[in-house]
């Protein structure tokens, strides 16, 4: 069959490639050997939301008695807190089907391959090989867990995250490897759960992509929590011989042996750019990606590429914006690049973390003259009535012009205000401009507007 674009791959980067294109009129099918939704929806961003909402609701119950309740008998299930999660994502998945069929996307199940001329061969799950044609055919196959060769997958003793939101049992016991969103995420939630959690961490901090202050004070937190911390440390071998795991860590002092039920290896993610006839085609990769320019397209005309498999952050929703800025380009529509210095980051434990632009060490690396302000949810009325005083806004503007050059956020909720700072830099928003915009009283989000006004020596409730 010949289609207008066809889309190889259906996470977030490709389901929302084909409804834009059919919104802007072209025939579409997308190709999917799984799940619609893709890692994100079925197997990542949305179930660990899921699970991480269980342990919020746990730990709320654990301090009832901070909120004036009484609670006398409670418990987990761990099996239905993992049920609840697949429930949630089958639920989404089954949402994406029904946007395909509204917005009359052909959804074709197998494994596709990409061939010269325009074609994609896909071999269905009967195992029989169908061809298809198109103008235009955008892969977004995304990626999956990394293997590190020293720390090899098994799939029960040590695992990826796919297995992490899916074992049939809770481990007593658990050694996660990287400190990234995906291994701090579960290592909050079975902490939650009640399995004793070991990070270790191969750079000097955890969740070393964040501002300096920003790590420093999670670490904290996670360790207040009851979690173990190894920074500066890599696991050099793991034994699974026995009942449970010893894995072999180097740190600074020497070898050290730790014992665990399980090893969570979340260190970090591989491209699938294997075997979708990429080298057939002729279509040029460059470290575990592929080469595309800023509208997405691969040296070879007529292919394009989104989301996880190019260069650039491997987040649900730069694919997304990856695959509608591609076919509003193929439209003929007036585009302008992505801004990748404005793309937010969240991570969702507890507390959770917002960024977006420069860390303070990026921007004093770039010779910017700085003022910085922060403002701690200590001193916020509605963080301090809810429970969650924990953590701070931190803002870094540039003292020249005003430009808003980072924003950075860790306490409850921050995922949800971290937008403000986006939009608002999109803009070229001052921060004069942000401290003489009302905010709301009592939110959280007013700490923006008083750490703006921190950088400026004009806070009032610090």
């Amino acid at each position: 069959m010949k289609y207008d674009i066809i889309v190889l791959g259906s996470g977030p980067g490709g389901y929302v490639t084909a409804i834009r294109a059919s919104q802007l009129g072209f025939k579409v099918a997308i190709i999917e050997k799984e799940n619609l939704g893709g890692i994100c929806l079925n197997w990542g961003c949305i179930p660990t939301k899921a699970l991480l909402k269980s342990a919020q609701v746990f730990d709320y119950l654990k301090h009832a008695s901070d909120y004036g309740l009484t609670v006398e008998k409670f418990d987990k299930d761990f099996n239905a807190v993992i049920s609840r999660s697949r429930g949630v994502a089958d639920g989404m998945s089954k949402g994406i089907q029904f946007l395909m069929k509204k917005n009359k996307i052909d959804v074709i199940e197998g494994t596709g391959k990409v061939k010269p001329g325009k074609k994609i061969d896909v071999v269905g799950k009967d195992g029989k090989t169908a061809e298809y044609s198109a103008d235009h055919i955008i892969i977004a196959t995304g990626a999956r867990s990394r293997e590190l060769p020293n720390l090899p997958q098994d799939g029960k003793k040590v695992i990826g995250y796919r297995q992490a939101m899916s074992l049939t049992e809770q481990p007593k016991s658990m050694i996660v490897v990287g400190s990234g969103a995906i291994g701090v995420e579960f290592a909050h939630f079975y902490n939650a759960m009640g399995t004793d959690v070991t990070i270790v961490e191969f750079m000097p901090n955890i969740v070393p992509v964040e501002d300096e202050d920003i790590s420093k004070q999670f670490e904290r937190s996670l360790k207040k929590a009851g979690i173990k911390i190894m920074t500066n440390a890599s696991v050099e071998k793991v034994d699974t011989s026995g009942n449970g795991v010893k894995a072999t860590v180097k740190t600074s002092k020497g070898e050290e042996i730790l014992e665990a039920e399980i090893v969570l290896s979340a260190v970090g993610i591989k491209s699938n750019i294997e075997n979708i006839g990429l080298e057939e085609v002729g279509i040029a990769t460059d470290r575990d990606k592929i080469v595309v320019n800023s509208y997405y397209q691969t040296n070879i005309p007529g292919y394009y590429a989104i989301g996880d498999v190019v260069p650039g952050q491997a987040l649900a929703h730069v694919a997304s914006a990856e695959g509608i800025l591609c076919v509003e380009k193929i439209a003929g529509l007036h585009v302008e690049p992505i801004d990748y210095g404005n793309v937010p980051g969240c991570t969702y434990a507890t507390p959770e973390i917002a960024s977006v632009g420069l860390t303070e060490k990026q921007a004093r690396e770039k010779g910017y003259e700085l003022k910085i302000g922060k403002f701690p949810f200590s001193a916020s009325g509605k963080a301090k009535a809810a429970g969650t005083p924990d953590g701070f806004v931190k803002v870094i503007f540039d003292a020249k012009y005003g430009e808003w050059l980072g924003c950075h956020m860790i306490g409850s909720g921050v995922t949800d205000m971290i937008a403000e700072a986006v939009v608002a830099r999109k803009l070229e928003t001052t921060g004069h401009e942000i401290i003489k915009s009302i905010h709301p009283h009592p939110t959280m989000s007013e700490a923006i507007m008083e750490a703006a006004a921190d950088a400026y020596g004009e806070v009032i409730h610090l």
